[in-house]
């Protein structure tokens, strides 16, 4: 079974080799037809501390590596067109 890759925001990098990526969808409504915005945040492990607040990045899932953390940070997308 192929692993599941998410694109997100990070909004919060204060825990160790941690940092929590909000994850933001479109769902069409059942009745009305119209498109939601939903979110849910995901706590990502981050090696080496390397991403902050406001960073686009990609999470993975792999193994359970915590109570809370089932997903790894990958790689900062090229939304944020690759300057550093």
């Amino acid at each position: 079974m192929p692993r599941r890759v998410l694109q997100g925001t990070v909004v919060s990098d204060k825990c160790d080799k941690t940092v929590i990526v909000l994850v933001e969808r479109r769902v069409m409504h059942p009745v009305y037809k119209k498109f939601i915005r939903q979110s849910k945040k995901y706590a990502a492990h981050d090696e080496g501390n390397a991403f902050k607040v406001g960073d686009s990045v990609q999470i993975i899932e792999c193994r359970p590596l915590s109570k809370r953390k089932r997903w790894m940070v990958v790689t900062e997308s090229a939304a944020t067109g690759g300057a550093a």
